[in-house]
């Protein structure tokens, strides 16, 4: 079975910085694409960055220019950078990844439990 454990998040004032990492156990065939959502209270799953096995990335409108996603796909884990944060970057970051858990199987998607980052004024 593949978990996925974050870690990182945390209270942080405006303007300030924190890393996110979460990595992938399990030893699953292959991973593919990973990524950061986040939900805040009373708001729906959103995502937030996305990254291919091969280093593409994808970026919500709200993360562009301050957030950074990369990822090591020796130690399968994703990454992310997050500067200049705002008050409504407050929520509980998932990450998720698909996977190819054996050879031949179809990709599944698999979720962390959740980290939580506020951010004060």
């Amino acid at each position: 079975q593949v978990q996925l454990a974050e870690s990182g998040g945390g209270s942080v004032q405006a303007g300030g910085s924190l890393r996110l990492s979460c990595t992938a156990s399990g030893s699953p065939f292959s991973i593919n694409a990973m990524g950061w959502y986040r939900q805040a209270p009373g708001k729906q799953r959103d995502v937030v960055a996305t990254i291919t096995r091969g280093g593409a990335t994808n970026y919500a409108d709200s993360a562009k220019g301050r957030f950074t996603i990369s990822r090591d796909n020796a130690k399968n884990t994703v990454y992310l950078q997050m500067n200049s944060l705002k008050p409504e970057d407050t929520a509980v970051y998932y990450c998720n990844a698909v996977v190819t858990v054996v050879p031949g199987a179809f990709p599944r998607g698999f979720w962390g439990q959740g980290t939580q980052l506020t951010v004060s004024s």
